[in-house]
């Protein structure tokens, strides 16, 4: 089995259940008393948050950057970041070190053009829907990218960053988020991604007319597929 680095802390619920999922499915897996061979390192999302906020992402990068490092060193084999937001600084984390980075949209984009999806909505963080270098990511696999209009992207932001991170689920911005999905389905969309990881801890498949993709679990499950490749079992 790999050791695989993940890179937490952004915000700590979805890494805990980053590592929850990892372990569920090396246990699913292999059977027996097995768990993931993994390294954490967690940061403090206040220091991160605010250099978001502030645009300045190439000092949130180095951050990161040497955080992976730090990973590579103790001996991780690769690494998984355990938010999507942070890929918008993939390249600098994967310039830093010489083992792989797990991309998180790959594995999302993957499964939906194995679906058969073509259109999709996608949820996250202003960052995520806002910028490039998510959307461009996933249509690199085929897809046709939808976000929500100006008010319902500020809405979803606000909910993750006052709500979602503090590990407070609101049964009123599930409707809220039930609505703008809707929307999305109305304008085209074949299914809505989570593309933050906190917001599976809101919206549940159940929730909505289509096929909710939530990206922690397609990643930890591309994650225990390269941990327990057959070249890498022991």
């Amino acid at each position: 089995m790999r050791t695989l680095g993940l890179l937490g802390g952004m915000a700590w619920p979805s890494t805990a259940e980053a590592y929850r999922l990892l372990n569920q499915q090396i246990a699913e897996r292999l059977g027996g008393a097995h768990s993931a061979r993994l390294l954490i390192w967690s940061a403090d999302f206040a220091e991160i948050e605010q250099l978001q906020s502030s645009g300045h992402w190439d000092q949130a990068g180095q951050v990161l950057a040497d955080a992976a490092r730090r990973l590579e060193v103790a001996g991780a084999e690769g690494l998984l970041l355990c938010t999507n937001t942070m890929h918008r600084v993939a390249e600098v984390i994967e310039a830093a070190v010489g083992i792989p980075l797990l991309h998180i949209a790959d594995a999302t984009g993957e499964r939906a053009v194995a679906d058969g999806r073509r259109r999709v909505g996608l949820l996250g963080t202003r960052f995520t829907m806002e910028e490039t270098f998510y959307r461009d990511r996933l249509a690199g696999h085929g897809l046709d990218v939808l976000v929500p209009e100006a008010a319902d992207r500020e809405l979803v932001h606000r909910v993750i960053y006052d709500e979602l991170v503090h590990g407070m689920v609101n049964d009123r911005s599930r409707a809220r988020y039930i609505s703008i999905a809707e929307r999305l389905v109305g304008d085209g969309a074949e299914a809505i991604i989570a593309g933050c990881t906190e917001i599976e801890l809101l919206l549940r498949p159940q929730d909505l007319p289509v096929e909710l993709y939530p990206t922690t679990r397609l990643h930890v499950s591309a994650a225990a597929d390269w941990m327990l490749a057959d070249d890498a079992v022991t």
